[in-house]
């Protein structure tokens, strides 16, 4: 951490930019004059701008400057209360909070036992390896409180992770060690972008980011000569250096675009005969479904046509344009957010085993791919710094998106992954890292859900709608206010991240706040192991150090990197990861999957029985349709001004909002008929919520599509209300948080349907940024 007196002389003598970097892009800040500065890392020929964001959220007043309590938990106790979202909190010292904080954790403890704590941090907190939430937060519960129940799997990617195991084996690396943008560039003929590509999303990565490649490889692949194809109901899901074809699609339908195209492939006799009887399981019974000859239908072009709003002539024609092609096809994230989101997953691998392709560079079978920037790149071939969370001793979980199920339905029972699970009953949640009331759905069901805690506890650097729900909210220190040690095991770059500004009011590194909470749950020794911020980098750096000498490359010691603007580390060679090798040799390199095959047909999934995902691809028509009363189907997408939520009060994310309020793109031709023009403030509303947004327009969308991203700040304009109209543009106050099925239970966030109508009222203000105005009673 950089104290005050060091900040301002670095600020008098303008030493110089210093590096840092964020999981956006590597970059360079000073302080000049007072103003913060930043610029792009020198060697990406692709920078992210979200980066400028950092200049105006550093002081911003959105930040937390000192303990807060929540009135009614400090004077009542912890138990459940209707008032969290819309209470006033007390300030209170450090000590005062730390100390109250203590105890309760104690109680829980000691009374309903480690397994009635909820250790959130859903990631993304901090580039640095030391400084990550998840990281230090799992450490302190599983250290000073014998463990918590943790979340499994992810919000992006929640029924992929859960599905890719059992029919093509390791998840990692399918998705970062397959495809790279290097074997696209050089390979590729023809790319099937289903969901696309687009760069808002590659632009970010878990860890460090120093050369965003993604739109360089795709315009060196477009002059080669490689076709790409989008099937997406946005033309943006592609960039323009791709020169994509775009085949718009219903939201949600891409399934049975994919079996008519395999059906086209198979009655024609161009699908890949040798390559399914060698490499797959289970084609056999999956090919009597797809023939109809299981169900009486058939799952032609025209069929699919019916349900794609694509049509059947173009769906045969792409068929025959695939075939005998070095082929690519790719399968977003965004397809696996909705009802039965592990189809497309799966229908997918299949239609690229049709054709044969699944092992070859630049073609076969990427999921994900263009999801993340660590996606389609080589691994370094040392390993990058990691913290030690310690054993958890608490062996249960739940998916991740099934967070309000779990508080709102404490001991019943709900199927995951073959398993017959019970929510366990939570009584306090411990938040580090993350905004719940960004990532999950339904946000008046989650109010409710987390009204029944006994506590609520958050560090947070700014006032997150999940810090206002909150009974202790300690404020914790931006990036920018820390030193860490920046890493991706995707990139090369492994970064020394200097701190250039004192921290924000009274805030706190999270492991100062963990450290002083082990000290009063008498566990300081075991979590810090008696080390400094500054011992433990030197200790995190130390393996990759011995790595890099063991290999015979260059190890400069831990004081030389401290002075270097970065390291570049070595790479493995772009070998195709375990796909290449299982097809080289599917004896001696089998995947690790039942049967050791793709299976096209999964044994273990349909044991499970589970209606909503049988043992091989199917369509299952969405439950959810727009109808009279929500005509529009809503996708609710990631932004591209912002990771997710973070620092939405940031100068780039503000700039492009339009009236302080998040914008939605419709079509031009939708909004003539509820008489909406180009910046107009719009509502959508269904039966769950609704909120304002400014509206754009474009023929770049399909007709009967509304996007509006996520990662505005729920405001809601009367907090006392149990379904508020948020003001700012916060689509999860319209999703169903619902899982995708039985098998994995993940998100459903991408899809809704919604009402739309311009609103012409007068605009209640935005509040999201403002914080909360503290009671005149402040404890010592």
């Amino acid at each position: 951490m950089l104290d005050s007196k060091t900040a301002e002389r670095n600020r008098e003598t303008e030493t110089g930019f210093a590096p840092h970097t964020s999981h956006w892009g590597a970059f360079s800040a000073r302080m000049r004059a007072g103003e913060l500065e930043v610029r792009p890392h020198e060697d990406d020929p692709d920078p992210n701008q979200i980066i400028q964001n950092f200049p105006a959220a550093l002081r911003h007043r959105a930040r937390i400057a000192r303990p807060m309590v929540r009135r009614g938990w400090l004077e009542n106790g912890p138990g459940a209360d209707e008032r969290r979202g819309r209470d006033e909190f007390v300030p209170l010292s450090w000590n005062a909070a730390l100390d109250l904080l203590g105890k309760e954790l104690a109680r829980v403890r000691d009374g309903a036992g480690p397994g009635a704590i909820f250790g959130g941090s859903y990631g993304w907190a901090s580039a640095g390896r030391f400084h990550h939430a998840q990281s230090q937060i799992h450490r302190f519960l599983n250290i000073a409180c014998g463990g918590y129940v943790k979340s499994v799997n992810s919000y992006s990617s929640g029924s992929s992770q859960v599905l890719i195991p059992h029919i093509i084996g390791d998840y990692e690396g399918l998705t970062k060690r397959n495809v790279t943008w290097e074997q696209i560039a050089e390979h590729s003929d023809i790319v099937l972008a289903f969901g696309g590509m687009a760069l808002k999303n590659s632009m970010v990565a878990g860890g460090s980011v120093s050369k965003h490649v993604e739109r360089g490889a795709m315009r060196r692949a477009a002059e080669r000569g490689c076709d790409f194809v989008l099937v997406s109901p946005l033309r943006v899901d592609l960039p323009d250096e791709a020169k994509a074809e775009w085949l718009s699609c219903i939201p949600g339908s891409d399934t049975a675009l994919m079996m008519g195209i395999v059906h086209t492939l198979v009655t024609e006799g161009k699908h890949d005969r040798a390559f399914l009887e060698r490499f797959t399981v289970g084609w056999p019974v999956f090919e009597r479904y797809l023939l109809g000859e299981t169900d009486g239908q058939p799952k032609n072009a025209a069929w699919a046509a019916a349900l794609t709003g694509v049509a059947a002539d173009a769906i045969v024609a792409l068929a025959r344009r695939l075939h005998g092609k070095r082929a690519l096809v790719t399968v977003s994230h965004s397809l696996q957010r909705a009802e039965h989101g592990e189809q497309p997953v799966w229908m997918g691998m299949v239609l690229a085993a049709a054709l044969g392709q699944i092992g070859l560079p630049g073609g076969g079978y990427n999921y994900a791919l263009g999801a993340i920037a660590y996606y389609g790149r080589r691994y370094n071939a040392v390993p990058v710094p990691t913290f030690s969370q310690e054993k958890n001793g608490v062996r249960d979980y739940i998916p991740v998106a099934r967070i309000a199920d779990m508080l709102l339905h404490p001991g019943e029972t709900y199927r995951y992954n073959g398993q017959t699970r019970v929510y366990p009953e939570i009584k306090l949640v411990y938040w580090a890292g993350g905004n719940p009331f960004h990532h999950h759905q339904d946000l008046n069901r989650l109010r409710k859900a987390f009204a029944r805690l006994d506590t609520l506890v958050v560090h947070e650097l700014a006032w997150t709608a999940t810090a206002r729900h909150a009974d202790i909210v300690l404020p914790c220190t931006m990036t920018l206010e820390r030193e860490d040690i920046g890493a991706n095991s995707n990139d090369p770059l492994l970064v020394p991240m200097h701190p250039v500004a004192a921290p924000y009011g009274e805030a706190r590194d999270d492991y100062a706040i963990f450290a002083d909470l082990a000290e009063r749950l008498g566990a300081r020794e075991a979590f810090t192991e008696g080390r400094s911020v500054r011992q433990w980098l030197e200790h995190l750096y130390e393996p990759t150090r011995e790595a890099l000498a063991a290999a015979g490359l260059p190890a400069p010691s831990f004081t030389e990197f401290w002075a270097s603007k970065g390291y570049l580390l070595p790479q493995q060679p772009d070998d195709g990861g375990y796909l290449r090798a299982f097809r080289d040799d599917p004896g001696a390199n089998p995947l690790p999957t039942p049967s050791g095959r793709l299976e096209i047909y999964s044994e273990t999934i349909a044991s499970f029985g589970e209606s909503d995902c049988p043992g091989h691809p199917t369509w299952l028509g969405p439950a959810y349709v727009p109808d009279k009363t929500t005509p529009y189907v809503l996708i609710a997408n990631q932004p591209r001004t912002r990771l997710h939520s973070q620092l939405d009060f940031g100068a780039h994310s503000s700039a492009l909002k339009h009236r302080g309020r998040e914008v939605a793109t419709m079509h031009s031709d939708d909004a003539k008929l509820h008489g909406i023009s180009e910046g107009d403030i719009i509502q959508l509303s269904n039966e769950r919520g609704a909120c304002l947004a400014g509206v754009t327009l474009t023929d770049g969308i399909r007709r009967g599509v509304i996007q509006l991203p996520t990662g505005a700040w729920y405001d809601p304009a009367d907090p006392q209300e149990d379904k508020p109209l948020c003001v700012h543009g916060n689509p999860n106050v319209l999703t169903r948080d619902i899982g995708t099925s039985a098998l994995a239970q993940g998100c459903t966030g991408q899809l809704t349907t919604v009402q739309v109508q311009r609103f012409d009222g007068n605009l209640p203000p935005i509040q999201a940024f403002d914080p909360p105005i503290p009671s005149d009673t402040a404890a010592a």
